[in-house]
């Protein structure tokens, strides 16, 4: 009885290593499998998401060259000769163009986001304090164009932290 005992395991020992090892080594390939299919996936996603964050980017470099100051008195001309009016007139025009490219904040990164909003927030609070110092909205405008050709545009920073982050992702 002890001598069939010990014959079954012999048979039996090699048998569970054997599969023991079999096991180990299919579930490392599996497991190997699962991960190249997850990268596969990565790669694929980002392959595709990468047109969109582009162009996303874009937009938002769009916006900043659009609320320029420069770019955007010559683009918006006033209507009367009020100041107030005149700014009303710049905001506005500030505020649609924002509200056209709001949704970009999803592609891009929270810095870049933060960079375009505190260019807009800079250009329409220097807007407000020149228009209230301003008694005709032609003076408006050049005092405007005095004040940013005397210092860089918070707009000007934002393209460049944009365009940064386009570099690292291409």
């Amino acid at each position: 009885m002890e001598d069939k005992i010990i014959e079954g395991l012999a048979y039996a020992l090699p048998a569970l290593i054997t599969g023991g090892v079999a096991y180990l080594i299919l579930s490392r390939f599996i497991d190997q499998d699962n991960s190249e299919k997850k990268f596969n996936a990565l790669v694929e996603k980002k392959r595709e998401s990468l047109p969109v964050k582009l162009q996303a980017y874009e937009r938002m470099l769009l916006f900043c060259e659009r609320i320029n100051p420069a770019k955007l008195l010559l683009r918006v001309t006033p209507l009367n000769d009020s100041p107030s009016d005149y700014l009303q007139l710049l905001i506005g025009n500030i505020e649609q163009e924002f509200e056209h490219n709001m949704v970009q904040q999803l592609y891009i990164s929270e810095e870049a986001w933060k960079a375009v909003l505190g260019a807009k927030l800079a250009i329409i609070a220097k807007i407000r304090s020149v228009a209230e110092k301003s008694e005709t909205s032609k003076e408006m405008r050049e005092n405007i164009l005095i004040d940013y050709s005397q210092t860089v545009s918070p707009t000007e920073t934002s393209v460049g932290i944009l365009k940064l982050e386009v570099k690292k992702l291409i």
